[in-house]
């Protein structure tokens, strides 16, 4: 007697059914999925972190879902090979799979780099939060986002003050179209540059002497630093559209400073 394996029968496709409210959804997919990614650096090594991708495509007005397992089966296939350059290859392989006519990839991620003191040179691991975001459909889009911390002394205070000046921790977020190569270290390098003094994961004594009076004679308000931040980016030859937002923590207010700043 022949016997069937009712688990292999076809299932109703209830996704690709039809729906009658005719409206077309711009974004359907999944968030939040950890998956181990690599970056390379600007020395040719590259490193291994782990990525929370958000990856969605389109869905046309006629149809009532999307199939969410496909978009994992996606990221699962370049499980060995998932980094910025394999990036349009998910993008379009998404939009094949999903039969979509855009498609969309967001993955956020902590950066590492081994930061030296200044004068000791004691070397820690310095980490920074930094995503990729890419489109691709009848246009194609892709930008880096990183967060910088940095340390910035007021100059006011200074200016004011017998004895010292307050200064603050500062996070500068920049939303970046690179027009060419473009690697992580550019940026956060602009930046600190920009800052009254970077930080660093490990200081001793003669570093925090150096870091202090570097910032104390580096004053800047928010103000200057999305300024100085901007022009550092308008002479980098493959940075294209960019912005630019601050927020200092600051040290003797109940609250924060902001400046932002974005160049078309």
């Amino acid at each position: 007697m022949k016997t069937t394996n009712k688990l292999l029968d076809p299932l109703v496709d209830i996704q690709s059914s039809p729906d009658e409210r005719n409206i077309p959804i711009d974004k359907v997919g999944v968030r939040h999925v950890k998956y181990p990614l690599h970056i390379r650096n600007r020395k040719g090594g590259t490193q291994r972190t782990v990525g929370s991708f958000t990856l969605t495509v389109d869905l046309p007005r006629e149809f009532k879902g999307t199939h969410m397992s496909r978009f994992v089966e996606v990221l699962a296939e370049h499980n060995h090979d998932l980094g910025p350059e394999t990036i349009p290859d998910i993008i379009h392989a998404l939009r094949d799979r999903l039969n979509a006519a855009t498609a969309h990839l967001e993955v956020h991620f902590t950066f590492f780099i081994e930061k030296a003191a200044p004068v000791t040179e004691k070397a820690g691991m310095m980490g920074y939060e930094c995503a990729f975001i890419a489109s691709g459909g009848a246009e194609t889009d892709f930008r880096i986002l990183i967060t910088v911390p940095v340390t910035t002394l007021c100059p006011c205070s200074k200016e004011i003050s017998d004895r010292g000046a307050h200064n603050q921790r500062g996070y500068v977020s920049v939303d970046v179209h690179p027009k060419g190569d473009l690697w992580l270290e550019d940026l956060i390098d602009l930046i600190e540059g920009c800052a009254s003094a970077p930080l660093y994961p490990l200081l001793k004594r003669p570093d925090e002497k150096f870091v202090t009076e570097q910032a104390y004679d580096n004053p800047r308000f928010v103000e200057d630093m999305v300024r100085e931040v901007a022009i550092a980016f308008d002479n980098h030859p493959n940075i294209g559209r960019y912005e630019i937002e601050v927020e200092n923590h600051e040290s003797i207010h109940d609250h924060n400073a902001y400046a932002y700043l974005k160049r078309p």
